[in-house]
């Protein structure tokens, strides 16, 4: 564990409408023509879904394969858990230890930088408009509203004056029968009162569907589903072998880590592209070297996410952690006729585009 740092937070998916927000900062004699700005360090949101799915028996069960041949009815009422996409999300934190000032010179044209509110760097001399981040966009999904199995308004006086179940059962079928062949009759014209125009048909053949999806579930019982999400957000260091984001059980859902009722969520971590590592001396020399605007240069590794050895993400993400730092001259951004503009992904503190 001491090469990560893991935090896991569990909601509902409801719209989130935030936006990261970028503040734009002057470089002015009031504050010595400097911006502080900070570095990012690599955090990796693992984002779950999770569907909870509540089976509600219908009364006539017994009697859907005999009266609709319908063969998959829910039998007993139930709850069970189903483990759905897996996202992961590149996300920039802002490194305690990587912060500066940037200094211009009294000279230059307007300098000014935008930040995101954390500090982070996100352009010099240019305009910043952040994008909607993924998982902004990912969370706008709709709960489904409980089905009722049973609607008192389908009980017509013949099946509420049927003695047993089982009569019950059959009227109910004669019922759903009568609807399709009622709708199958307007839609070809054969009917006796046909609806006056297009909406009104519109409208008849709708509620006529209510009726008869209504009167289903009382032989195929309700199935309904809520949609929920789990993040995991990991600070890597080095490599990660097996390493346990959560548990999951189709009985309980999503449990802790540690909770060995449900399998486990596994992650594997390998760097691909990282920086050679420096003795002291040329870590030293190499510090001493950065003067100017510095930025990231990040690393690459490669991610896999299973359980019970079966994938459910793999892909590649930057990872600051494994890469190098650099710098930009100073002199870059004096030019008063052509000042220089620099745009950076402030997830990774790596340079975007350079315009001059």
């Amino acid at each position: 564990m001491k090469n990560l740092i893991i935090m896991v937070s569990l909601f509902l998916s409801l719209p989130i409408m935030a936006q990261t927000k970028v503040v734009k900062k002057n470089a002015v004699k009031a504050n010595n023509f400097g911006i502080t700005y900070s570095l990012p360090k690599t955090s990796l949101v693992v984002d779950a879904e999770v569907t909870k799915v509540t089976c509600k028996v219908g009364p006539y069960y017994k009697y859907a394969e005999k009266y609709l041949g319908v063969k998959d009815a829910i039998t007993e009422d139930k709850v069970y858990y189903e483990l759905g996409k897996i996202g992961l999300t590149n996300k920039g934190v802002p490194d305690a230890d990587n912060t500066f000032i940037v200094e211009f010179k009294a000279g230059t044209v307007a300098p000014y930088a935008y930040l995101t509110e954390e500090g982070l760097l996100c352009s010099i001399n240019a305009e910043y408009t952040p994008d909607e981040s993924a998982q902004e966009t990912a969370q706008k999904k709709k709960k489904q509203a409980p089905a009722k199995v049973t609607d008192a308004s389908v009980f017509s006086e013949e099946l509420l004056m049927a003695g047993s179940t089982a009569k019950q059962a059959e009227v109910a079928a004669k019922q759903i029968y009568r609807i399709r062949e009622s709708r199958m009759n307007i839609l070809t014209g054969e009917a006796d009162n046909l609806p006056p125009d297009g909406e009104a048909m519109k409208l008849v053949i709708q509620q006529l569907e209510e009726q008869e999806k209504a009167l289903t579930n009382l032989f195929t019982g309700v199935r309904t589903k809520e949609t929920s999400d789990y993040e995991v957000t990991i600070v890597p260091f080095d490599n990660l072998d097996k390493e346990v984001l959560f548990r999951f059980s189709p009985q309980l859902g999503i449990v802790d880590a540690d909770d060995l009722g449900g399998a486990p969520v596994y992650m594997n971590l390998k760097a691909i592209d990282r920086a050679p590592a420096l003795d002291p001396k040329e870590a030293e020399k190499k510090e001493k070297s950065l003067k100017g605007i510095i930025y990231n240069v990040p690393g690459k590794a490669g991610i896999e996410i299973s359980i019970n050895k079966k994938t459910l993400y793999k892909g590649e993400a930057q990872i600051t952690q494994f890469g190098t730092q650099e710098c930009l001259a100073p002199v870059m951004f004096e030019d008063k006729k052509a000042p220089v503009k620099v745009y950076f992904y402030p997830e990774t503190g790596a340079i975007k585009q350079i315009i001059q």
